[in-house]
C-alpha cells in the first residue's frame, strides 16, 4: 500500500513539472485601437453595406443618408440666385441711345466746323454744338456709372445665396457615410431604413492587424524598460504551450495606479503599478480581451 501511495505522489510530482512555468515578467489584456463611426448628417439611412467582421479600407464610401430635401434646396437656391441675376441689366444695350446721339452730335459738329470756315456759320452755332457733345458724353458716363452700381448690388445680393449652397453642398457630402479609418468593424448600431440624426454612432472599428497588449509593471521593473524596447509576448495555446510573439513597447505610463485585481504582476504583493502598451503584429490569432504575459528579456 505504501508502494502505490509513493508512486501516485511521484506522478503528480511529474505532471506538475511537465506543466508550463510561470516565467513572466508582467501580464495584461489585449486591446486595439477602437473608433466609432457617427452620422454627419440627419435622415433616412439609405445604405450602409457593412457586416461585423467585415474589413473595411480607408477613405471607403459604405453607405449614405437621404438627400433628397437638401438637393431640392440646393435646386431653389439655384434657381433664386438666376431670378436675380436675370434683373441685371445689359449696359451696352441700356446706353446704345446715347451713343447714337453722340454720333449724331460729332457729325453735326464737323458740318458747323466746315460752315464757319466758309462763313456760313456762326462760332455760337458750334459752341452749341460742343456743349451737346459734352452733354451726351455726360449722360453717357452716368448711365455706365448707375448701371453698374445696380448690376454690383444684385451680384452682392446672390452672395448669400451661394453661400448656402456652399452650406448644402457640405451638408450632402457629410451626408456620404466614409470611413476614414482602415480596420475592421467591430459592432454594427444602426441598419438601413434607420433614423440617423447628427453624432448618432453608426458602427465601431478596430486595427486588429497591430494590436495592443496593456500590461502592467511594478516600480522596481520600471528602470528596465524603455520605448522602443523589444520584449516577447506569450499567449496561451493548444496542449498547454505558449504562441510567441515579438512586441514593442510603445508607451509608458508617467504615473503611478493601483493593481487591477484581474491583472497580476511577478511581483504580486506590488500595490503600485506603472501601465505600458506593447505593440504586437497580429497573424489573426489575438482578438480583443485576450490575456497576454510578456518577457522583458526578449528571446525570440
Amino acid at each position: 500500500m505504501k508502494k502505490i501511495a509513493f508512486a501516485l505522489t511521484a506522478a503528480l510530482f511529474l505532471v506538475s513539472c511537465g506543466q508550463k512555468e510561470q516565467a513572466y515578467d508582467a501580464s495584461g489584456t489585449f486591446e486595439a485601437v477602437e473608433t466609432i463611426v457617427s452620422a454627419e448628417a440627419s435622415g433616412t439611412i439609405k445604405a450602409l453595406n457593412l457586416v461585423e467582421g467585415q474589413i473595411v479600407k480607408a477613405d471607403e464610401t459604405i453607405g449614405y443618408i437621404d438627400t433628397t430635401q437638401l438637393y431640392l434646396k440646393k435646386k431653389q437656391l439655384i434657381a433664386q440666385i438666376g431670378a436675380v441675376l436675370g434683373k441685371k441689366p445689359d449696359v451696352s444695350v441700356q446706353i446704345a441711345a446715347y451713343r447714337e446721339q453722340l454720333k449724331q452730335a460729332n457729325r453735326e459738329q464737323q458740318r458747323i466746323i466746315n460752315l464757319l470756315k466758309s462763313d456760313a456759320a456762326t462760332p455760337k452755332q458750334l459752341d452749341d454744338a460742343n456743349s451737346q457733345i459734352a452733354i451726351i458724353k455726360k449722360q453717357i458716363l452716368a448711365q455706365e456709372s448707375a448701371l453698374n452700381i445696380t448690376s454690383i448690388s444684385l451680384s452682392k445680393e446672390t452672395l448669400p445665396l451661394k453661400v448656402q449652397i456652399d452650406q448644402l453642398n457640405d451638408q450632402i457630402s457629410k451626408s456620404k457615410i466614409v470611413n476614414e479609418t482602415a480596420g475592421t468593424v467591430l459592432v454594427k448600431y444602426a441598419e438601413v431604413n434607420e433614423m440617423a440624426a447628427v453624432g448618432k454612432p453608426l458602427y465601431k472599428v478596430g486595427d486588429l492587424l497591430s494590436i495592443i497588449l496593456r500590461a502592467y509593471i511594478t516600480g522596481n521593473q520600471l528602470p528596465t524598460v524603455k520605448l522602443g524596447q523589444k520584449v516577447e509576448v506569450l499567449v496561451d495555446a493548444a496542449d498547454g504551450k505558449y504562441k510567441r510573439y515579438e512586441g514593442t513597447i510603445e508607451w509608458i505610463s508617467d504615473k503611478a495606479e493601483f493593481t487591477p485585481k484581474t491583472i497580476q504582476t511577478k511581483d504580486e504583493h506590488a500595490n503600485l503599478v506603472y501601465a505600458v502598451k506593447i505593440k504586437v503584429k497580429n497573424d489573426g490569432y489575438l482578438k480583443i480581451g485576450m490575456y497576454g504575459e510578456i518577457i522583458l528579456s526578449k528571446k525570440i
